[in-house]
């Protein structure tokens, strides 16, 4: 596994330089700032990830605001009390997206939300305060817990709210192979505790979040 400055200037030279590489490079919230967002943004975020998935993403953007109507804002008591009968209406209204199966996701991350909320104070809290160092402990809760949020998902709802997080895409994998740490897209269990251990061992050389860490493997392949 090589220094990271060595995969930094590699990734600099493929964009164009330095300046041209921090220009593209995301930014964490900080924990105060993913505490101060209400529960129902981390569930908008959860539903608009479970309809983007196998989907056009541009069509799901364009119709968010009638998703947030018919959702009531995502107030996640509210939705958790849907009733069957509710979603088979929601899962024919031609301003959505009809998908009953996802549908019925919603509410059920919607019970996820208030259930974590009820024993921690809040949903944001636990995201806002999961440690970095155990990011891949944090998707497998979602998994775990939340429906639909299984493969990239997590980590894509956690970049949206703006939690820091790698995300394994094709060139981030491509990156890691090349740098030896896993042999294939790490899926197991096995190999995203050393996918984690790689970006703690180049975050603590650089002083960088993972997202940058991220975007910079990426940009780091050619």
């Amino acid at each position: 596994m090589h220094a990271f400055s060595e995969i930094f200037d590699r990734a600099a030279a493929y964009k164009g330089g330095e300046t041209e590489l921090e220009a593209v490079l995301p930014w964490p919230k900080p924990a105060a700032a993913l505490k101060k967002l209400g529960d129902d943004r981390y569930l908008s975020a959860m539903a608009r990830r479970v309809f983007q998935a196998g989907f056009v993403w541009k069509v799901v953007n364009n119709k968010w605001s009638a998703f947030e109507e018919a959702f009531y804002g995502f107030d996640a008591l509210r939705v958790a009390h849907f009733s069957d009968e509710k979603l088979e209406e929601l899962a024919t209204d031609r301003q959505l997206i009809r998908h009953y199966r996802k549908m019925k996701a919603v509410r059920d991350n919607a019970v996820f939300v208030v259930e974590t909320a009820e024993e921690y104070g809040s949903f944001a809290k636990v995201i806002a305060d999961w440690p970095s160092e155990d990011i891949v402990g944090l998707w497998r809760m979602l998994v775990r817990r939340g429906a639909r949020m299984g493969g990239r998902s997590g980590a894509f709802v956690l970049r949206h709210v703006g939690k820091d997080t790698f995300i394994i895409t094709g060139d981030v994998t491509r990156a890691l192979i090349g740098q030896g740490v896993v042999d294939r897209e790490p899926t197991s269990q096995r190999d995203l505790k050393k996918t984690q251990e790689a970006f703690n061992v180049w975050s603590d050389e650089s002083a960088r979040p993972l997202c940058q860490i991220s975007r910079i493997l990426a940009c780091s392949v050619a």
